[in-house]
């Protein structure tokens, strides 16, 4: 794997981890009816009303193998609880104990992921744009 597709590979996965949280920051007040679990009375409700914002989560690992040495992958999986139980009786769709179903978003780890991201955008373009200029030194043969 060359030096550009490893740098490029970053630069991928900083801009996802961008997408991401900025998606997760959006919509972390975006509430909507509780699942209807077993034999809850809230079946009638939850069709009529949109279900919370489901927050994702951006996953990342090396790709690096015994053929392909560096850079990395990175995929985007759903947050696991995807909700947490919020109190707000005023809500149409709040169950009988005015409960909401809240994205399960903490907002001080997306700034973090915002940070991390930027971070690595920066770092991976500097390691082109230092390949440019020793490409460039490589390239300049003066007599």
């Amino acid at each position: 794997m060359s030096i550009l597709s490893i740098a490029t590979s970053g630069l991928s996965a900083a801009s996802l981890r961008v997408s991401v949280a900025a998606s997760n920051i959006a919509n972390a007040q975006t509430t909507g009816p509780l699942p209807a679990s077993a034999g809850s009375t809230n079946s009638g409700i939850a069709p009529t009303f949109p279900a919370a914002y489901v927050p994702l989560r951006v996953d990342q690992v090396s790709q690096s193998s015994a053929s392909t040495p560096g850079g990395t992958f990175a995929t985007v999986s759903a947050v696991s609880p995807s909700y947490t139980a919020q109190s707000d009786p005023s809500a149409p769709f709040a169950n009988q104990d005015g409960l909401v179903a809240a994205p399960n978003v903490d907002l001080v780890s997306e700034f973090a992921e915002l940070a991390t991201a930027k971070y690595s955008f920066i770092a991976n373009a500097k390691v082109i744009q230092a390949y440019a200029e020793t490409q460039d030194t490589l390239l300049d043969i003066k007599t």
